[in-house]
């Protein structure tokens, strides 16, 4: 619209079965899986094909990267398990195992995923919330992992301390998972899906999930980024190690920011275009491709690292 000021009104939607508003679009964009939907936008109809490209693409990426992850996981276990006295910190042994444990947690739900895009969920709601509370438990952990190893010794030695702290650390992330697993569910459109978010944008459930997800994709790398500068000690103790847990942030902002603008719009709190719609769907996709492509490179970053 801005690039045609005469046609500055409100688009009109055109005459057709398969037309919709376009706000009303933008609330589903992500779960339509018509191939084409079309809005009147100074006479040039808006149309999204996101769908059926992710249909035909994401089982696929989805299967390599969960090789690829088993894989590096894999020879990350071997290496720990071969030599154990070469892991020291930043990357104690204490510390990459469970980041290990993380990413064959987080690659593990990758097949039922892939399944489900491909060809349909079968498997009912309950194992399609399990799928989401366990994709969501490996990220929650893995970033808390990253952050206290970031900002304290508390992983040098694994001791009576450090054992706490991994349960603690590991029951705190189930807990912060639970709202994604409330939040998902399948429904059936030509196809029976399993969804990330089966509930309504401002459901209690969907909010706190949000929120949770800000937290660990935005909030915290941008915490611990500004403790470093601002502490000579923990600057002092930046290594290739920790550059290399980072990896995990580094993959995951970019989806952070596309949860927070896909929130907005859905939302109607910004007012979404006509290109917009035909692309938003395409940055959020990829954003997410990029996050998860952190159970198969974090492996390799970390016994890079350690290599050197």
């Amino acid at each position: 619209p801005d690039a045609h000021p005469s046609h500055s009104q409100s688009p009109s939607v055109l005459e057709s079965k398969n037309s919709l508003d376009l706000l009303e679009i933008m609330g589903n964009l992500s779960y339509d899986d018509s191939n084409v939907t079309f809005l009147d936008y100074d006479a040039a109809p808006c149309n999204n094909q996101y769908c059926p490209l992710f249909q035909r693409m994401a089982p696929t990426f989805l299967a390599v990267t969960c090789a690829m992850a088993a894989l590096g996981t894999g020879a990350l276990l071997v290496a720990l398990a071969k030599r154990p006295r070469a892991w020291g910190w930043p990357q104690s042994r204490a510390l990459v195992a469970q980041l290990a444990v993380g990413t064959g947690l987080f690659a593990a739900v990758l097949p039922p995923v892939a399944v489900s895009i491909g060809q349909g969920w079968r498997l009912g709601t309950g194992l399609c919330r399990l799928t989401h509370l366990l994709w969501h438990w490996s990220l929650f952990a893995q970033g808390l992992l990253v952050g206290s190893g970031s900002c304290s010794t508390a992983w040098c030695r694994w001791n009576p301390q450090s054992r706490r702290l991994a349960v603690a650390l590991w029951a705190g992330a189930l807990l912060l998972a639970t709202p994604a697993a409330l939040a998902s569910g399948t429904v059936a459109a030509p196809e029976t899906s399993c969804l990330r978010r089966s509930v309504e944008i401002l459901s209690p459930a969907y909010l706190l999930h949000l929120a949770l997800c800000l937290c660990l994709f935005l909030l915290l790398p941008a915490v611990l980024l500004v403790a470093m500068l601002a502490v000579p000690r923990l600057r002092a103790g930046w290594e290739p190690g920790v550059g290399a847990n980072w990896l995990f942030f580094g993959l995951w902002v970019p989806y952070g920011v596309g949860l927070a603008v896909d929130f907005l719009l859905h939302a109607r709190l910004l007012q979404p275009t006509c290109g917009t719609f035909e692309h938003f769907d395409y940055v959020l996709g990829l954003s997410e491709g990029l996050g998860v492509l952190h159970c198969c490179l974090g492996p390799a970053a970390l016994l890079a690292a350690r290599l050197r």
